[in-house]
């Protein structure tokens, strides 16, 4: 057996036992492209192996998506299947966990008609929005990983030769997973409870508001008063716990839904809807996005913020070290997932419920009445740097250092 398939199998194992903790009569869904075929048979495997009831892969094809948004009507991107969606919300109200295992281009549509893809993802947002409640407030178990492909390779490592970018990309994945280790499951136990140290020194704390400055940064974000940090693993309503990203070096929070004040920029590029954002800065006012520029993707970035009224204001604030080992990396992946976890970001729209005291068992109406945002979007954005400085604002007006160019400062 080659050391790929021994990693791959490796990755299948963390994935089901680890990501979604899969449980004896539990079913799981994978949604994953064509690319992906090759790990998505060893998860359904291991899963089965593992006592899953059913294990049901929901999939997709680039190709298939990139021509229906060059050919088909414009009507077609202002509906979302409703069976489809149904069809979440079911399995999530029974209790089965999901799995995301996502490859695309970064650049998948690149080129195509900016108000097609706002359409696409406003009708998908309304339609999953029960079945992504349930997510965001861990009622079900739920795990997003990544599988290397052609053009995502090609775009990461662009002066490898064009049959190494593959295996390049893969090896960077499996690293950032820790399934480079030879036991990668211990890995990721030891690697939760470190997270966990930094999550309990600022529940500690209890925080009132954040001050970021860097290059093109002055920002403070106000933090609703039964905030609560999390990171790494999470705890389904059935007790159960699961890791939500994988890779994740990330502690976060949500924000004051009106307490963010400021300007921020960007640091690394976004990749949103097919397409790449970069070097862009977000203002804000009383919480509110009121302006946006971006020397790339401007037109996109506007009507991310446009999606819904949630839109325009933030529901996640994340601590990443510059000293993270996939920011040492030096790998740019231009795929959220793991960017996200090499740096400071931000994110705008939906916050999650289970960020707040209490926050699990809450009505949406509670949610708010708490400083927290809803909307049918949640996007992350990456402004972290090795110049960037964080102090935290205590309840009597004490400023205490949490990050120093960079890095963690206690």
């Amino acid at each position: 057996m080659s050391d790929f398939i021994k990693n791959l199998e490796k990755y299948a194992e963390l994935a089901v036992k680890v990501g979604v903790n899969i449980q004896k009569g539990q079913s799981l869904v994978v949604n994953a492209t064509l690319e992906a075929a090759e790990l998505v048979r060893l998860i359904v495997k291991k899963a089965y192996e593992t006592g899953a009831l059913n294990v049901i892969v929901n999939w997709n094809d680039d190709f298939v998506s990139r021509t229906k948004y060059d050919l088909a009507p414009d009507e077609a991107f202002l509906e979302y299947p409703v069976w489809r969606a149904k069809e979440m919300e079911d399995l999530a109200e029974k209790g089965a966990a999901f799995m995301s295992v996502i490859s695309s281009s970064p650049d998948l549509l690149k080129g195509v008609n900016p108000e097609r893809i706002a359409n696409f993802q406003k009708a998908a947002g309304k339609a999953l929005s029960q079945y992504r409640k349930a997510i965001q407030s861990d009622k079900v178990s739920w795990t997003v990983i990544a599988a290397a492909s052609q053009d995502w390779a090609a775009k990461v490592f662009p002066n490898e030769p064009s049959d190494n970018q593959v295996n390049k990309l893969w090896e960077a994945i499996f690293k950032a997973v820790r399934v480079d280790t030879e036991n990668p499951v211990e890995a990721w136990k030891k690697h939760d409870e470190t997270l966990h140290e930094k999550v309990n020194y600022l529940n500690g704390k209890r925080y009132k508001e954040l001050h970021y400055t860097a290059p093109g940064t002055d920002l403070t974000i106000e933090l609703p008063e039964k905030h609560l940090w999390v990171g790494a693993g999470s705890v389904n309503e059935s007790g159960y716990e699961f890791m939500a990203n994988m890779p994740t070096e990330e502690v976060f929070t949500v924000p004051l839904k009106t307490g963010v004040n400021g300007t921020v920029a960007s640091t690394k590029p976004l990749s949103y809807g097919g397409n790449i954002i970069d070097r862009f800065s977000v203002t804000f006012e009383n919480g509110k996005i009121v302006g946006v520029k971006a020397e790339e993707g401007e037109e996109i970035l506007k009507r991310l913020v446009e999606t819904d009224e949630g839109s325009h204001y933030l529901g996640e604030v994340a601590l990443v070290p510059y000293n993270s080992p996939i920011s040492q990396s030096n790998v740019l992946f231009f795929n959220t997932l793991f960017d996200e976890n090499a740096s400071n970001h931000l994110a705008i729209g939906s916050a999650y419920a289970f960020c707040i005291e209490g926050g699990k068992k809450m009505s949406s109406e509670e949610l708010a009445q708490n400083g927290l945002n809803e909307s049918i979007t949640h996007v992350d954005f990456m402004i972290g740097s090795a110049d960037m400085d964080i102090d935290g604002v205590t309840v009597d007006g004490k400023t205490e250092p949490i990050f120093r160019a960079g890095n963690w400062a206690f």
